[in-house]
């Protein structure tokens, strides 16, 4: 429900290559960094967003969604549950066109939220996994 395909084409294809990654740093460790290096190869622009505003994979890092001065079209959240629905507010509210939570990221009140504004979502997926998977 909360992935379907069609949502997850959609998102990756067809509503722009910007994408602001928030909880990215230059920590290589964390999954943010793996997952920004495969967005990179697949065409996408990566926007750092993280309170230290740090240059990951030669991008600009900003310390929050609404300091970044362009149009983003998808946010993917890296923080927990619990922040995490304040995030997909913020994305709505800087207008991006999607929202895409991580593997274990869950917020149904969140996820209902963004729908109402208009916003594409996704929870609980990875786009490093399911854009290769899309031939």
């Amino acid at each position: 429900m909360y992935g379907d395909p069609a949502t997850v084409r959609k998102i990756l294809t067809e509503l722009g290559d910007t994408w602001a990654i928030v909880g990215l740093s230059t920590n290589e460790r964390r999954a943010a960094y793996g997952v920004a290096d495969v967005l990179q190869r697949y065409g996408k622009r990566i926007v750092p967003v993280h309170p230290k505003a740090e240059t990951v994979h030669g991008e600009p890092g900003y310390p929050s969604l609404d300091a970044i001065p362009f149009e983003v079209d998808v946010v993917d959240v890296f923080v927990n549950s619990e922040l995490a629905g304040a995030v997909a507010d913020e994305a709505a509210a800087i207008g991006a066109k999607a929202v895409w939570f991580q593997l274990g990221v869950i917020d149904e009140a969140a996820y209902d939220r963004a729908r109402a504004a208009g916003v594409d979502m996704v929870m609980d997926r990875c786009p490093a996994i399911e854009i290769p998977r899309l031939g």
